[in-house]
């Protein structure tokens, strides 16, 4: 314990009692003091000029030692060491990412990998020199603020004379004492063309850029506030049936880590994958191999779900303004930074046009002391002072132009002219030079008359000068949730000891229900009309005589439950049918009314809505007529768990026997696809593509030139190239013409999906074939518009009538030509009309998102 200088605090305490101690002296203010200095002089950029300090020591020392050829890192860190107090590990990092940003320094050796996250090579092997966009934005010692250096021996810029969004174009990072700060990149092109719109009054709107590309939904961006948050996928597609091919990664991550994570969630079971491969050079490429059996489109969203494949950041604005922390959005940093690139180039103009005025005094001061021979009135005198006074004396009657008055150091350096530029000048040169430094000076007055317009035309040079090759690497997209128990593998199996009421994974000698995952809910059915839903457990007690165990399905509005129950134990019996769409986890339902005695007589859980046909038998009791009767489900009301039902029979029932399976009660499920996200929906939103039953499929066309069909499940995934996106007809044929590379003709043929589970190309295989148009209307009309030929008349435009062109044939048939005449452009017109068979199926449809199934789970009799 600190002794105190405040004995008070110590009195009438027992000796072995701790005491508040309060630190005064040099302790008082320590912590305050460190704090600051972490603040402003280590981790947080100052946003003047977009650099923390060690980034600013860094820049200078490479002007200082820029000769236009590489420095050895080491020497360049050694160099630092002069200005920077933190020693050399501190500095090597620090440049190595900035160099690593490819914007301010021009690299030789081996600088490491973002990509993979291997290390650069010691600063010793590697080489560095500031890159010409430096040269041109960060430096002018004219307009630069200097202070001395921590050791007092140098002078260091307080800031460097930055005149470009240079903090958003880099990102930056830090975390002090009690507050951090998280900037993220931005794209270099977007920033300048944000900075014009700026400069003309517009308004604008930034978004990051990351260097490892990736896509990003920026919908909660804040603009880079503090609460915001941008989440980031990789760039996976579907290699082939068995493959993922992972292109891009997110931000903050790298090859190594996001494999590790990959790795990890199939370790856990959440995904199932082969092997992965990583092919990463240049560019990106981890090729994830997958099982037989196991769909792409399910493993493309579990890798989004369970590993690093997405990830989430959430950007804090802090930066320093006049020795203080300031929290600020990147709308604002930009206005800042554009207005001060502003200031300084109006600085530099002010600089300029000052020493384009000296040089026009002079010029025109010597021009007068030689043309009128003013030299020679200080032959006769004896004195320094006599010699400036007779300069000054010959000067006055041809001063009067002048824009300043003359004075004795325009005279001192007048007598330093040598006699040898005496004789041999010329007045004509002479007067050419102060023509053309008038003609500066007037451009430069123009400058900073029209400020804006200049500041405009010197962002529009950097943009031309060095903007190739800095196009947006980040695709921006609104991203789906992904339901991580839909793409979850199921990686265990569930058991269930119905006597006893036990259900879990361990029970592996009671009966099998089915698969399950280590985050499912499991909802459960008893005997005595009760419900429950609970997470997966190795062994949970639920209650005796289970009548039903499945995976529990949040919102799910497809599986309804049939169920007739007898109220209490001598009571009626009552029929209800019911959807168990959401529920607090582990509290118990009554699906009777509660009466004591109450139970089940019939249960059946169908995915589908199907409705089945039951016999009703009654004991014999008294002078009961009708024994015997059937009940359809389907004449039951779909109502709320907690209803009541109807009334089946007020006497005692002695069995109830399935007669007849039933068919889906529900109405098609209507889907659309929303182009946005390019994912599907039953949410309304996007195209709507048509009603869906069970076995009804979605067909799919890419511009490659490949059809394939798909069950419409929400979880597929749809390539950039696809060009055709509907509801299937298998009765309805696919129409296309396309251009045949190793004939170097043109196409036409029609033909029918031949094998609904398998993706099949429909053009031949030559390097230049490619597809040109494709219709599945009934009656596809095509207009062909011919090439001019050498010694022939234009011919006129030909409409073609596809269906009459050629008939229906094999999915590999070549086709019939087009035509033989040189072909300029083909277009798809309006077809012909054409009537189908009405569709009899409702037009309402429910709009859930659950899988469709074609078979009833079995009923449970009593």
């Amino acid at each position: 314990m600190i002794e105190s200088d405040n004995d008070e605090l110590n009195t009438n305490l027992p000796e072995d009692q701790e005491t508040i101690t309060r630190v005064s002296g040099m302790y008082k203010d320590w912590f305050l003091d460190y704090a600051s200095y972490v603040i402003l002089e280590r981790a947080v950029p100052a946003i003047e000029d977009g650099f923390k300090p060690v980034q600013r020591r860094i820049m200078h020392s490479m002007k200082d030692l820029d000769d236009g050829r590489y420095n050895k890192v080491a020497n360049i860190v050694g160099h630092t060491m002069q200005y920077h107090p933190h020693g050399d590990a501190s500095i090597a990092d620090a440049m190595v990412q900035i160099g690593q940003k490819d914007l301010l320094i021009d690299t030789q050796g081996n600088w490491g990998n973002i990509l993979t996250g291997d290390s650069a090579a010691a600063s010793r092997y590697i080489e560095a020199r500031l890159s010409k966009f430096a040269l041109d934005v960060v430096y002018n010692p004219k307009i630069t603020e200097w202070q001395a250096s921590y050791d007092g021996r140098r002078k260091e810029p307080v800031n460097l004379p930055v005149m470009f969004p240079l903090l958003l174009a880099q990102g930056g990072e830090g975390i002090a004492v009690g507050l951090s700060t998280k900037i993220l990149p931005h794209n270099f092109i977007e920033l300048i063309d944000a900075s014009v719109k700026h400069l003309k009054g517009k308004g604008f709107t930034i978004l990051p850029d990351f260097p490892t590309a990736g896509i990003a939904d920026f919908t909660n961006y804040n603009d880079g506030l503090r609460g915001g948050r941008v989440r980031i996928r990789a760039k996976i597609s579907q290699l082939d049936k068995n493959t993922l091919v992972i292109t891009e990664i997110p931000f903050g991550t790298n090859t190594s880590s996001l494999i590790d994570s990959i790795l990890k969630a199939n370790d856990k079971g959440k995904i199932k994958i082969k092997k992965i491969e990583d092919n990463t050079a240049a560019d990106v490429e981890i090729l994830v191999h997958l099982p037989a059996g196991i769909s792409p489109d399910k493993t493309i969203d579990a890798l989004y779900a369970f590993t690093s494949c997405e990830s989430s950041i959430s950007p804090l604005g802090c930066v320093i303004e006049d020795n203080k922390p300031l929290f600020v959005g990147v709308t604002e940093m930009l206005r800042r930074s554009t207005d001060n690139t502003v200031q300084l180039l109006k600085s530099e103009l002010e600089i300029k046009l000052s020493e384009f005025e000296e040089l026009w005094h002079f010029a025109s001061l010597e021009r007068i002391f030689i043309e009128n021979r003013i030299y020679r009135d200080i032959e006769e005198e004896e004195t320094w002072e006599g010699v400036i006074k007779a300069i000054d004396s010959g000067l006055k009657p041809f001063t009067k132009h002048l824009k300043r008055l003359v004075t004795e150091d325009d005279i001192v350096r007048l007598t330093e002219i040598r006699i040898k530029r005496i004789s041999k000048f010329d007045i004509d040169k002479a007067q050419q030079k102060i023509d053309a430094l008038d003609e500066q000076i007037a451009e430069v007055k123009h400058h900073l008359a029209n400020l804006i317009d200049y500041a405009i035309a010197y962002f529009v040079r950097l943009k031309k000068e060095y903007g190739a090759g800095r196009e947006r690497k980040t695709e921006i997209r609104i991203f789906d949730d992904v339901d991580a128990t839909k793409v979850i593998i199921r990686n265990t199996k569930l058991y269930v000891n119905r006597v006893e009421g036990f259900v879990g994974t361990s029970l592996k000698r009671d009966e099998y229900v089915g698969d399950c995952s280590d985050i499912d809910d499991i909802i459960v059915f008893t005997k005595d009309g009760k419900m429950i839903v609970t997470k997966v457990d190795s062994k949970t007690f639920i209650g005796k005589d289970i009548i039903h165990v499945a995976v529990f399905k949040k919102k799910d509005k497809r599986t309804i439950y049939n169920m007739i129950y007898r109220d209490g134990s001598k009571g009626p019996t009552y029929v209800k049918r019911f959807a168990v769409t959401a529920i607090t986890r582990d509290k118990e339902y009554d699906l009777t009314t509660g009466a004591k005695g109450s139970t089940g007589l019939y249960f059946s859980a169908n995915p589908n809505g199907e409705a089945e046909v039951v016999t009703v038998l009654l004991r014999q009791v008294g002078s009961i007529k009708k024994l015997k009767w059937d009940l359809d489900f389907s004449d039951i009301l779909i109502k709320g768990r907690a209803s009541k039902g109807n009334l089946v029979s007020k006497f005692p029932i002695k069995k109830i026997e399935l007669k007849e399976k039933g068919v889906s009660t529900l109405k098609p499920r209507k889907i659309w696809f929303d182009d946005t996200v390019r994912r599907l929906n039953v949410d309304g939103r996007g195209e709507l593509l048509g009603e869906f039953r069970g076995e009804d499929r979605l067909l799919i066309i890419s511009q490659s030139g490949s059809v394939k069909t798909i069950l419409p499940e929400l979880t597929a995934h749809f390539d950039n190239d696809m060009i055709v996106l509907e509801k299937w007809t298998p009765k309805k044929p696919i129409s296309a013409i396309y251009y045949e590379g190793e004939k170097e003709r043109y196409y036409v043929k029609r033909f029918m999906v031949e094998n609904e589970n398998r993706e099949e190309v429909f053009i031949s295989e030559h390097e230049k074939s490619h597809l040109e148009i494709v219709s599945t209307d009934w009656l596809p009309i095509a207009e062909i518009v011919f090439g001019k030929e050498r010694g022939k008349d234009q011919k006129e435009n030909q409409e073609v009538n596809l269906e009459e062109f050629i008939s229906i044939k094999g999915i590999k048939a070549l086709g019939n030509q087009l035509t033989t005449d040189k072909v300029k452009q083909i277009n798809l017109l309006d077809p012909l009309p054409y009537e189908t068979e009405t569709d009899t199926s409702e037009d309402d449809s429910d709009n859930e998102d659950s899988e469709d199934s074609s078979e009833n789970s079995e009923p449970t009799l009593f």
